[in-house]
């Protein structure tokens, strides 16, 4: 292939690639005062999120933000697609399981990452206010393993 070949499959290559690149539109940053904390309904009262990307209750990436309170108790349930969860600020302690048992936990510390596959049980408590980032593919739900423990429905 000669270098005048060469030039034009480089041109070609980055043009026909240009709309891929513009359908992601341009960058994002977000600082934490942009974030625009809400009530979960899914969560038992007393936790926040700030959603940064993505809808919650539709198709595609979601990046959200999750605060909760200290002493604040998340009973056994699961998600239906993977999860992944960065701390930010404070200690989420984590169990997998479909009983809550607080001696079965594993402390997640600020930096700490949990990657959670599909319908995995799994319950969650704090001890003080805690910050992780949530990404997954939405939609985001949660289905409690005991129904009774589900905040919508009380």
């Amino acid at each position: 292939m000669s270098i005048k070949h060469c030039a034009r499959f480089v041109v070609f290559a980055c043009l026909a690639a240009t709309p891929v690149s513009a359908q992601h539109g341009a960058h994002m940053i977000t600082t934490p005062d942009d974030l625009k904390w809400e009530d979960v309904a899914s969560l038992p009262p007393g936790a926040k999120i700030a959603v940064i990307e993505g809808k919650m209750n539709q198709e595609g990436p979601i990046t959200a933000r999750v605060k909760l309170p200290a002493n604040y108790k998340i009973p056994p349930h699961f998600h239906p697609a993977q999860e992944r969860v960065t701390v930010l600020l404070g200690t989420v302690n984590i169990g997998m399981g479909d009983k809550f048992d607080a001696q079965k936990t594993t402390a997640m510390k600020p930096g700490t990452v949990l990657l959670m596959p599909p319908k995995m049980h799994h319950f969650a408590w704090t001890s003080e206010e805690t910050i992780f980032q949530l990404n997954v593919t939405g939609p985001w739900v949660v289905t409690y393993i005991n129904q009774a423990d589900d905040p919508r429905k009380k």
